[in-house]
């Protein structure tokens, strides 16, 4: 089965806006594509070299194919993005970055779909703007909590920590080798397209550390509070995440009022990209009904 790959190139779709959280003053980056008539917002996760591109890119062009318009959000602390330290709540803080960014454009509703911290960011977000908040989709993340099987911090949170205190390709390797289920699919392209966009800013491997150092509890647990979401959610998530285990998938299902759970198999903290074309086949499906 082949592949979707995007027709559009990051370059062309590159955007900047400013914004004010009340707290400070961010310069966002995001990438725009597309000009439906609904958009899509995608949140990618918390690893060092992440962005939205680099996290959705396997999934832009169905979207945008069945009329959607995508944009794809760099949080404070990540990529083209200005640079951060957290003292409090990570969810909250990326949860103010959507808003503000959401108010520059002009956009007044979103769908969400959010991989790991940004799954966090998006639950932030629809708790504190319900009425902005269209269907979303979760993944690998969502609430934070203990896993009520697996010992935390978790194997592969253990090896992004690693990661940034010490952001060598022998570490990068060590990471992702344990972020997806076949290790076989990852190309030395990738791994050093991802370490080039991790030495490009620094500045966001040292906030990460120093935010984890002041605040250890970067994703405050959000579980007694699912079941104020109204909106419509999709849960989705790997079998074998060894960052985030099946059971806080299982969490999100027991506690959000409208919301239903696929689980892959052979499927590590990736879902989006380790399976692209089945992921896309639903997000469509469950977006457009």
């Amino acid at each position: 089965m082949s592949t979707p790959t995007p027709v559009f190139s990051e370059a062309s779709t590159s955007r900047f806006v400013r914004i004010d959280t009340g707290d400070q003053k961010l310069q966002l980056h995001y990438n725009d594509v597309g000009s439906g008539g609904e958009t899509v917002v995608m949140l990618h996760g918390s690893g060092p070299g992440a962005s939205g591109w680099a996290n959705f890119n396997r999934n832009i062009e169905p979207l945008v194919e069945a009329g959607y318009r995508v944009i794809l959000l760099d949080f404070p602390g990540w990529s083209k993005s200005d640079p951060v330290v957290s003292t409090s709540s990570r969810s909250d803080l990326n949860a103010q970055a959507l808003k503000g960014m959401m108010d520059a454009i002009g956009l007044d509703k979103a769908h969400i779909i959010g991989n790991s911290m940004g799954a966090h960011s998006a639950v932030a977000f629809a708790l504190s703007n319900p009425a902005r908040t269209g269907k979303l989709v979760l993944m690998g993340g969502g609430t934070g909590g203990p896993s009520q099987f697996v010992p935390m911090p978790t194997e592969g949170l253990k090896l992004i920590g690693a990661l940034y205190r010490d952001p060598t390709i022998e570490n990068l390797k060590r990471m992702m080798n344990v972020f997806v289920y076949d290790p076989g699919s990852l190309t030395e392209e990738l791994f050093q397209a991802r370490l080039d966009n991790m030495l490009a800013r620094r500045e966001h491997l040292r906030n990460f550390v120093k935010s984890s150092e002041v605040n250890p509890k970067q994703y405050p647990d959000l579980g007694h509070r699912l079941g104020e979401i109204k909106a419509r959610t999709l849960v989705i998530w790997g079998r074998d995440d060894r960052f985030v285990p099946m059971d806080v998938g299982l969490r999100l299902l027991w506690g959000l009022p409208d919301a239903e759970l696929h689980v892959f198999s052979r499927c590590g903290h990736w879902a989006q990209w380790e399976h692209a074309e089945k992921f896309n086949r639903m997000v469509r499906e469950f977006l457009d009904d």
